[in-house]
């Protein structure tokens, strides 16, 4: 073969240049192109067995996917059952924890109050006045709880203190008010608006973030507006909210105008088609007039673009601050309306009987509460929950 023949006198040629004697350049020349080819042999035999595991590899998954679709959908139903089932219970227990500091000052009190066989009379009463004026419930809300109980005592001849007890339970569940699921079917045009308002500090922007949590996963559409545009970084830590929970937030440089952000926001929950759109505003005291007025124009032009909005507007209250918190919720009511209140921080506080001083004196119901740090510790209120974890033994 002429071409092979001319190969070996090429490599023939090369070896004579790095020092091969002459009498051994054609065995020199054979055994490198004999080497070339065993490596060239090795090369393709692993390249077909890689080919061959592969294909084996695939073969084997088909198979046990083929085999297997029943098992596996079976116990992936298996595990969102138990997950379904423990999630309630974890909730319980973090309400449970989140108020046990209230249950502690409160209802311990008045069991170590009612103990050792106490005769219901006068003096009682005035005792029991004194821990429910300190636990927060407010003079207004404890004269008419202890009215109601002056009442029942005369008309049901109330005997010991246990039948007191059970009394007090049943008219603080009276004085709570159940507030209604958010109707988000009912806005007329548009999504369904909740503006949320407080003073600084009250955990505001936190809030929007897990109630935007908590509304993605019950498979709504949420945008939320940052129209805090004064406190610095608000808008940073929305942003950060919406993107744990998976919703667009439409944002204005700071020191914008909070109405054009409310316009803006209001556009974009309608072009995209959103559920639900929540707005953060500026904290603001609610002795200041001025920061007042701003609010009702942030209420213009959100009900000029959506008819009927806002649906609701949401006051978030820092339970530690007890009374405090009470005035701020009467201040905002007069100035703008509020139809429910959030109150975060009731793990924190012994003065959870705000929440019934709230309902007596205002008519707002609590619609969530904080009772903790994480994204599931806001809870939807239940004012019969409650009584029954602030009572419980």
């Amino acid at each position: 073969m002429v071409w092979f023949d001319q190969m070996l006198n090429r490599l023939a040629t090369l070896l004579q240049v790095v020092g091969v004697p002459d009498d051994r350049l054609k065995v020199a020349a054979l055994a490198v192109v004999y080497v070339g080819a065993v490596l060239i042999a090795l090369l393709i035999i692993l390249l077909l067995l890689k080919i061959a595991a592969r294909g084996r590899d695939k073969g084997l998954a088909e198979t046990d996917r083929v085999a297997k679709p029943a098992e596996a959908e079976a116990e992936a139903e298996a595990e969102a059952e138990a997950e379904a089932e423990a999630e309630p219970v974890n909730l319980l227990e973090r309400f449970r924890h989140g108020i046990s500091k209230t249950r502690t000052s409160l209802v311990g009190r008045i069991d170590s109050l009612l103990s050792g066989g106490r005769k219901i009379d006068e003096d009682l009463f005035e005792d029991l006045e004194e821990v429910l004026i300190t636990a927060d419930l407010g003079l207004l809300t404890t004269r008419t709880l202890l009215q109601a109980l002056e009442k029942r005592s005369k008309s049901e001849q109330l005997s010991d203190a246990t039948q007191l007890r059970v009394a007090l339970m049943d008219e603080m569940s009276r004085l709570l008010i159940e507030a209604e699921p958010l109707a988000l079917e009912t806005a007329d045009e548009g999504p369904f608006v909740l503006m949320v308002i407080g003073v600084n500090g009250v955990g505001k922007t936190t809030t929007i973030g897990k109630l935007a949590h908590r509304l993605v996963r019950q498979g709504h559409k949420v945008v939320l507006g940052a129209g805090d545009t004064f406190r610095a970084a608000a808008a940073e830590q929305l942003a950060t909210w919406g993107e744990r929970a998976g919703v667009d937030v439409i944002r204005h440089a700071e020191g914008a105008d909070p109405a054009a952000v409310a316009f803006d926001a209001a556009r974009a929950a309608v072009a995209r088609k959103a559920d639900l759109l929540i707005l953060d505003t500026a904290g603001r005291l609610h002795t200041k007039a001025n920061l007042m007025e701003e609010l009702k124009k942030v209420r213009r032009v959100l009900e000029r673009e959506i008819p009927g909005a806002p649906h609701q507007t949401l006051l978030v209250v820092d339970a530690t601050t007890g009374q405090n918190a009470l005035a701020q919720a009467r201040q905002f009511n007069e100035a703008v309306g509020v139809d429910g209140i959030a109150l975060t921080k009731l793990d924190g506080t012994a003065k959870g009987g705000i929440v019934v001083a709230i309902a007596c004196e205002l008519g707002l119901p609590v619609r969530y509460v904080g009772v903790g740090e994480g994204v599931d510790d806001l809870q939807e209120f239940s004012p019969q929950g409650f009584v029954e974890a602030l009572f419980e033994n």
